[in-house]
């Protein structure tokens, strides 16, 4: 029998990066009377850009803090001053081809920064059971598929970047406390996000950004890697059900049922972006594609079987890839000064992940 959790005072990680900053709005649309405090270190992929509309929205049941997670005293003190119930755990390093330029970063965060907060709930929470805490990870921690087949919540995890072993190595810690300590978790594993407020140094927006200006479009290997699609607004759906409804102890896997290649989803940017923001000669975008060295231990396909969400807990997603990406593309264009903001003096469109011995 499924027991509802109801959050009261929700403490959300990372909420000022790409899936978190959607996810601040998904719960406090969705609840009017949670109180949520956005804890964010504002690295680079983090914007005070991306959460001002719910700062302004919501101000009165809204908190932001500006800290990070690997600083235990801070976590202590937001558990205690706004008594938290609920931790929504998003904040991580997330960028493969930064792991590879720089692993400790993902270590020092993605595993001690994880380990510090389950530390503050325990310390926090005692035995309390009227408490979640949701770890968001992701489907890199499997490896790579071949040509068949799905990962599902008993794949073994065999990760291949800095990135995704650190992630593997925080759901282990999630995984541990639960079993040492009885402390209330949840983990869920997704597959590629994409949508509004993604940082454009991951593919979808910076293939948008570059074709819009008329760059080279830069496509890893040949282009075959596949990746499982899901639509950033189906995801937070897909975790604010896990938070209420999931069952303590388990994982959950969150794919959105769209299997790409890289090159055909570069393709279909180049449509999209004739088609809204045509050239003066109408010429197709798609010859600024350009083939380059792949990113070392590139996996070749994700894909993720979701049928325990759909059938535990009722979520399907609501976006095809389609209808998915043009929201996407639509609103990129429409928000040029958010990605110029955002980028100011930490990208300009370089290619990351070639370590320094290449």
């Amino acid at each position: 029998m499924t027991i509802t959790h109801h959050p009261r005072s929700m403490l959300v990680t990372g909420g000022a990066g790409f899936i978190g900053c959607t996810y601040l709005r998904t719960a406090l649309d969705g609840d009017p009377g949670l109180r949520l405090v956005n804890l964010d270190a504002l690295t680079y992929a983090g914007h005070r850009a991306s959460q001002r509309d719910v700062a302004e929205t919501h101000r009165e049941r809204y908190t932001f803090v500006e800290g990070d997670i690997r600083d235990p005293a801070l976590l202590r003190r937001i558990f205690a001053e706004h008594e938290v119930d609920t931790v929504v755990h998003f904040a991580a390093e997330s960028h493969v081809d930064r792991s590879i330029d720089g692993p400790l970063d993902f270590i020092d965060t993605n595993v001690r920064g994880t380990a510090n907060l389950l530390e503050a709930a325990r310390a926090h929470w005692g035995d309390r059971s009227d408490v979640r805490f949701h770890h968001i990870s992701t489907d890199e921690v499997f490896g790579s598929l071949g040509a068949d087949g799905f990962f599902t919540e008993a794949t073994p995890y065999d990760p291949s970047s800095p990135y995704s072993a650190s992630k593997a190595a925080s759901d282990h810690l999630v995984r541990a406390w639960h079993r040492t300590y009885g402390l209330p978790t949840t983990i869920s594993n997704c597959s590629n996000n994409y949508g509004p407020f993604q940082f454009p140094e991951k593919l979808i927006p910076l293939m948008i950004r570059n074709a819009l200006a008329d760059r080279p479009l830069p496509v890893y290997g040949d282009g075959g890697n596949v990746r499982d699609w899901l639509y950033v607004a189906d995801h937070c759906r897909a975790i604010d059900l896990i938070v209420r409804r999931g069952t303590p102890g388990r994982t959950y896997n969150v794919g959105g049922h769209n299997e790409l290649t890289n090159l055909d989803v570069v393709r279909a940017i180049c449509d999209l972006v004739d088609e809204l923001a045509p050239r003066s000669d109408r010429s197709s975008r798609r010859d600024l594609v350009t083939f380059v060295t792949d990113r070392p231990g590139h996996d070749r396909r994700y894909a993720i079987d979701a049928s325990l969400i759909a059938s535990e807990l009722g979520w399907a997603p609501d976006h095809d890839f389609a209808s998915g990406l043009r929201a996407t593309v639509e609103w990129y264009l429409a928000n040029v000064a958010w990605c110029d903001e955002v980028t100011a003096d930490r990208y300009a469109g370089e290619r990351l992940g070639l370590s320094p011995s290449s």
